[in-house]
């Protein structure tokens, strides 16, 4: 039986110049991919899936134009011997695989395929001739429908230089790129021993009187105390060599000429704290240790760029540490520290460091003291059935933030009535609309149609949160406003405030009368703090979103949605 325009030994001989040696996976793949091949239409455009990387995707490269390079052949690898190929456009096509069930006949080819047998054992030429004489009668065909993700060929997008290994890359890897973010397949043939270092001058502490110290040496106490005993610069005098050898200083780094090539710890560490520190963040100098923390100067939302972070710690000899994005911090409170890890940093790599900090990596954005509306749904509540405990609870989480409520409502199951409601309350000089009820799939719960007739936009509805996944978030805008977010150069996130009418909104489930922490806890601090909130962030919440409902609740301290 010939495979596609070939006769097999045709096919053999060619399979074994690309392939190096004419592997039986690569000639039943031939069959297989001339059998694909017949059931297309005439004259179609067409493209390859294949779903091992074993031998079939040569089958499809020597019998179509498909391979990897042009990407008309996507290699998806299920293990299967199987391959489709099917219209480019319209993602119609057949799926040829290795029929299990039809190998009975042919036993060399079954204890093959199935692994039955050692390599040494097997027996080729006793293979081969089954091949040829089984053609494509052990494969089945199927029609089938490539998914829409797979139609078409995505463009690479905008291309970067990466700031550590200088080569370009696609840019929407990251701040590096791929290879440098730690999946590069290879090692360099050097070690650290293989690093220049800087020649730093040491003498015994009974020599070193009257000599500046290099760098800040910590005495420690268990329990009780740690700190610098001597900073750098001090000088030394003869009654500090016994201190020295108390904390097992017998030998000491002094000052002398920096080395060519290096920077000291003290102005790196200095270097890049200026650039870390967004808005509302304060450090001290001098560091301390080769340290220096970071505080922020007001009561806030910590903002992290979380992304230039990883990519900073990336490179050798420097590290930062961050509390958690989106930590509610107080005025005063420590966020972060960075340090330079040696006591000299090499000038390139110093350099690369600078240019990763080319933005701010943490910002803390204010909490508004929002006027609020409170709007609870539902016609049981409406006509008194039954008491409403919504107004005080939302009404005491919000004022811990120094909010205002400046109007409630509460209206029917009925959509004018619930538009009504809004419109009172935007008329009332609300900036913040906290919904309760109404939220859920159950047919009566109008509240969501009556806020997207009210004008909601930018509308989020469910989040990979326990307890409040089904929460709302958004907002409704005046007449005549920029609706495009603002960001200054000092904030890590774009931050934006309800503007003149505009009211941003959070829709409460239900779950709130019952568990002191939801979802409406997290979503309440972000508006708060004028930051945006993505459907990229809350899928992030997944992690971390499961709350334990321990019997004493400690939010925001405990591990739930940082």
């Amino acid at each position: 039986m010939n495979i596609d325009n070939y006769t097999f030994e045709e096919f053999k001989d060619y399979a074994a110049q690309f392939h190096g040696y004419p592997a039986p996976g690569l000639l039943i793949g031939g069959y297989m991919v001339a059998m694909a091949k017949k059931a297309l239409p005439e004259g179609v455009l067409f493209e390859a899936v294949v779903e091992t990387k074993k031998c079939l995707p040569d089958a499809v490269q020597l019998l179509t134009l498909c391979s990897v390079g042009n990407n008309w052949m996507k290699v998806i690898n299920l293990g299967r011997y199987a391959l489709s190929l099917f219209d480019k456009y319209t993602g119609e096509g057949y799926r040829v695989y290795v029929d299990v069930a039809k190998l009975a006949p042919y036993p060399e080819i079954s204890s093959w395929f199935l692994k039955q047998k050692a390599k040494k054992d097997q027996d080729t030429e006793q293979l081969l001739k089954e091949i040829k004489t089984a053609g494509d009668t052990i494969c089945s065909i199927a029609p089938i429908r490539i998914i829409p993700n797979l139609l078409g060929h995505s463009h690479m997008g905008t291309i970067g230089i990466c700031p550590q290994c200088k080569e370009a890359f696609p840019q929407e890897d990251g701040v590096l790129c791929r290879g440098c973010q730690g999946e590069a397949p290879y090692t360099y043939l050097c070690n650290d021993t293989d690093r220049i270092l800087p020649q730093t001058k040491i003498l015994k502490a009974e020599d070193a009187i009257g000599k500046k110290a290099l760098h800040d040496m910590t005495q420690i106490v268990p329990g009780k105390e740690k700190g610098p005993l001597f900073v750098a610069g001090q000088t030394l005098e003869a009654g500090d060599v016994c201190r020295l050898q108390q904390i097992g200083r017998f030998s000491v780094a002094v000052e002398d000429n920096n080395p060519n090539g290096f920077i000291h710890e003290n102005d790196g560490v200095k270097a890049f704290a200026k650039r870390m520190s967004g808005n509302n963040i304060t450090f001290e100098l001098p560091p301390k240790e080769g340290k220096i923390n970071f505080s922020a100067t007001t009561r806030g939302l910590l903002c992290v760029d979380k992304k230039r972070l990883e990519a900073f710690n990336m490179l050798e000899d420097v590290m930062c540490a961050t509390r958690q994005d989106a930590t509610i911090v107080e005025a005063g409170s420590q966020i972060g520290g960075t340090r330079v890890i040696p006591l000299y940093i090499a000038d390139h790599i110093f350099a690369e460091a600078l240019q990763r900090l080319s933005t701010p990596l943490f910002s803390v954005a204010p909490f508004r003291k929002a006027r609020v509306g409170i709007l609870v749904t539902g016609t049981e509540v409406f006509k008194g059935l039954i008491t409403d405990k919504f107004i005080p609870i939302i009404s005491k989480k919000v004022e811990q933030y120094e909010c205002t409520v400046v109007k409630t409502e509460i209206a029917p199951d009925d959509k004018n009535h619930i538009q009504q409601s809004i419109q009172a309350i935007k008329e009332a000089g609300a900036d913040l609309l906290i919904t309760t009820g109404g939220l859920s799939v159950d047919p009566e719960d109008l509240t969501r149609h009556a806020l997207t007739e009210a004008g909601l936009t930018d509308a989020l509805y469910g989040a990979p949160v326990l307890p409040g996944t089904m929460s709302l978030v958004g907002r409704i805008l005046s007449e005549n406003i920029n609706t495009h977010p603002t960001q200054t150069k000092a904030d890590v996130s774009t931050i934006r405030q309800p503007q003149n009418g505009e009211m941003q909104v959070i829709g409460v489930p239900a779950c709130a009368l019952y568990y002191k922490t939801t979802l409406f806890d997290i979503l309440l601090s972000r508006l708060l703090a004028g930051r945006i909130i993505t459907r990229h962030e809350l899928a992030s919440m997944g992690e971390g979103g499961f709350c334990m409902n321990c019997k004493i609740c400690t939010w925001p301290k405990c591990f739930f949605v940082k």
